[in-house]
């Protein structure tokens, strides 16, 4: 028997309304028939309290610092990570056997090259341009090369453009970087695993050789991992809204892509590194940027601490410390900036402000430091994000178009205007 919750309004009248429970015992109150049956509204501003979708991919708990892969905690998929089987999962919903992991791979390799014409695009935006700018104008051009990518495509052209999009993003993504170096362009080489590939378009050049180093390849790999789903969050919210009026999966991830470049989303790990330097170049040492985030008058934010959902410590953040001690002393860096990082967080880490508030370091706390470690320049930061989260998007896209009951996204508002007034010609108007 369904459990129902009880709704009194000030009219007198009340409705009753289903309890829904999760399947890790979480509960929702569905109000779907709310103002069907009452002309009532809920309000709920950042949607903090509102579940838009049931969903099947990713588990968060917040109080206890859970995240879970469509089931596998995501420290057993960072013991060994594998950005593309952790792709395969997500999208598929299972584990890949060897051979299917094989062929995935093999797919996203054979779709790793761009149309040739797609590089004269490039000449069209200025050196200056924000790499986020070009990556999310070159994705949605892709939908006039793919056509078969809408929300009624066959489970064979989803398959196919599901590679298309993690293989060119990464080439799309590394011919960004050289249009605002002004390097030429490095194509993509089909024997190089993800990953390796990626960095090869990067920072190779033709004048000089160029060596992969295993380290910086393994922390990439789980730097992807680590950022490759996270629940409802504004970016993938938006690939969901965009994709719920049978916008391609092309035009969807590159509404994601705006969506996360704000500094409040995916920027804050780009913000972390310019924070880092605002002290490095004050000079004056960290205790008085501690004071200033202590201070409920100051407009400085400490950026990289705190999160929205998680009240415990971001088990993303856990993972990637241990990875941030682990590459910097493999790789013998010596970064002054990388230094005041780390004793920024032993502070916040030791002081009751912080710790009363649970004000932890973030995913993009550390993200900011490896990124800088791994030599990937400021601003491709945010870009490293999108490359990340690309799999979730299109898992949130796929499982939103095969569930029969998905309606258009259409939010209401509570309308705070003018009452009906009569227009006033503007020969009369005073």
């Amino acid at each position: 028997m369904t459990e129902m919750a009880k709704l009194s309004l000030p009219d007198g009248k009340s409705m009753e309304l289903p309890v829904l429970t999760g399947s890790e015992n979480e509960k929702a109150i569905d109000i779907s028939n709310l103002r069907k049956k009452t002309g009532y509204i809920t309000l709920d501003p950042g949607f903090a309290n509102t579940g838009v979708c049931k969903s099947k991919i990713s588990y968060i708990d917040g109080e206890h610092g859970i995240l879970r892969y469509r089931g596998f905690p995501i420290e057993e998929l960072a013991e060994n990570p594998s950005f593309v089987e952790v792709a395969y999962l997500l999208i598929n919903g299972e584990l890949p056997n060897k051979m299917q992991l094989e062929n995935f791979a093999d797919r996203i390799s054979l779709h790793s090259m761009i149309h040739e014409d797609m590089r004269h695009f490039f000449e069209g935006f200025s050196q200056n341009s924000h790499p986020m700018v070009i990556l999310s104008a070159m994705i949605s051009s892709l939908s006039a090369y793919y056509s078969e990518a809408s929300g009624k495509a066959t489970m064979e052209d989803l398959e196919i453009n599901s590679a298309r999009l993690i293989a060119k993003i990464s080439t799309i993504a590394a011919f960004s970087y050289k249009k605002s170096v002004g390097q030429p362009f490095v194509y993509p080489r089909d024997e190089l695993s993800y990953s390796a590939n990626f960095l090869n378009m990067m920072f190779s050049v033709p004048a000089e050789p160029f060596e992969l180093d295993p380290e910086i390849e393994r922390s990439l790999e789980l730097l992807l991992v680590l950022h490759a789903d996270h629940e409802q969050n504004c970016s993938t919210s938006t690939v969901r809204v965009v994709g719920s009026s049978e916008a391609n999966v092309y035009a969807s991830v590159a509404s994601g892509i705006l969506a996360l470049w704000g500094p409040l989303h995916g920027g804050a790990n780009q913000q972390v590194v310019q924070m880092l330097q605002k002290i490095h170049m004050d000079g004056t040492g960290i205790s008085k940027y501690i004071e200033k985030a202590k201070n409920q008058y100051s407009n400085f934010r400490l950026m990289g601490f705190g999160h929205r959902v998680y009240k415990n410590f971001d088990p993303r953040a856990k993972i990637l410390k241990n990875e941030c001690d682990r590459i910097l002393s493999k790789l013998g860096i010596n970064d002054p900036l990388l230094d005041i990082a780390l004793e920024l967080e032993e502070i916040a880490l030791s002081d009751d402000y912080f710790i009363e508030r649970k004000l932890y370091p973030t995913l993009d706390f550390y993200t900011g430091i490896v990124y800088r470690a791994l030599g990937i320049p400021l601003n491709m930061f945010t870009v490293m994000f999108v490359l990340g989260r690309v799999p979730g998007w299109i898992a949130q896209w796929k499982e939103m178009h095969e569930d029969a009951k998905q309606k258009i996204a259409r939010p209401r508002q509570l309308y705070t205007g003018q009452t009906k007034r009569k227009y006033v010609p503007i020969a009369e108007r005073v």
